[in-house]
């Protein structure tokens, strides 16, 4: 007699990883996809999932929120900026677009910055 567990289909997706949160806030996000090289010192991609922090050690992981539509992205911080009062994201063209619409150029936002 076969025990109720092998007859049970097994998940063959791989779990994602976990990450806990180490801290949160609010701010101002906007996106910028000019060429130029990062301050990680790869490539600016304005298709990669990445963003600019100032004080943010280079690779951290932030899940970034859109309040308005609860849309959410996970990027790497590769860069420094930005350099204006009141925001502490500069995203990638694609993470922005990917929780907002692009034409607005700026948008308020929650992050989580993770830790795993």
């Amino acid at each position: 007699m076969e025990s109720q567990d092998a007859a049970k289909p097994r998940s063959s997706k791989p779990k994602k990883p976990t990450f806990r949160v180490v801290s949160s806030g609010r701010c101002g996000a906007s996106y910028y996809g000019d060429p130029q090289t990062t301050a990680s010192g790869e490539r600016f991609d304005p298709s990669a999932m990445t963003a600019a922090h100032k004080t943010l050690p280079l690779g951290s992981k932030v899940r970034v929120t859109n309040p308005a539509n609860g849309e959410a992205v996970t990027v790497r911080i590769n860069d420094r900026g930005p350099y204006i009062g009141g925001r502490c994201l500069d995203l990638s063209r694609a993470a922005f677009a990917a929780i907002g619409n692009v034409s607005s150029g700026v948008m308020k936002v929650k992050y989580q910055v993770l830790a795993r």
